[in-house]
């Protein structure tokens, strides 16, 4: 039985049943991890901050209401500790590396998506950081725009701008790294 995030997240608390979480843990884990990678430029760091992540969803102390999706909640609270935590070290990131190497592809994904992807993701790094968020939430997470804009807490009207210039900034940097953009559209 294939249930929803919110029905397993919901018995995961008012029961504590620990493979409900287990479940949104397989679920989320690959994703969130690259979301936060894109936020932090460190794999070790996205890693702690996907688990501290769901710690904060698994302790109840941030509350789903319901008025967007669970993913789109998860993904909020994992950009608010990604922040916190560039605050924290503030003016020191570390360049991002050519990460999606670290990330084991999936056995349901075919060897061309896998370099594909690994080519999005090196060109990406080179995008500023608003535009790649955008641009990973949209496409990779297959977010709508609504969902994503409550992610970034911007307005619609802001990420369909900054979806825009994002794909305009990665078709230039596709473009450097001698690609051809179409393969990409």
């Amino acid at each position: 039985m294939n249930e929803s995030d919110e029905i397993l997240y919901s018995r995961f608390l008012n029961e504590g049943n620990e493979e409900d979480l287990r479940q949104l843990l397989g679920r989320y884990r690959e994703s969130l991890t690259l979301f936060l990678c894109g936020l932090v430029h460190n794999m070790d760091d996205a890693e702690e901050l996907m688990l501290d992540t769901f710690a904060v969803a698994a302790s109840g102390t941030a509350r789903f209401n319901g008025r967007s999706s669970f993913r789109t909640w998860l993904f909020a609270i994992g950009r608010k500790l990604a922040a916190s935590r560039l605050r924290k070290r503030r003016g020191r990131a570390e360049p991002l590396s050519d990460f999606a190497d670290e990330v084991s592809a999936g056995p349901e994904l075919s060897l061309m998506r896998a370099e594909r992807d690994r080519r999005l993701y090196a060109a990406m790094q080179h995008l500023n950081d608003d535009y790649r968020q955008v641009l990973f939430l949209l496409y990779f997470e297959d977010m709508d725009h609504g969902e994503a804009a409550r992610v970034m807490g911007r307005s619609v009207k802001q990420i369909y701008n900054l979806a825009f210039r994002g794909k305009q900034a990665l078709r230039e940097a596709l473009e450097r790294m001698g690609f051809e953009y179409a393969e990409y559209r």
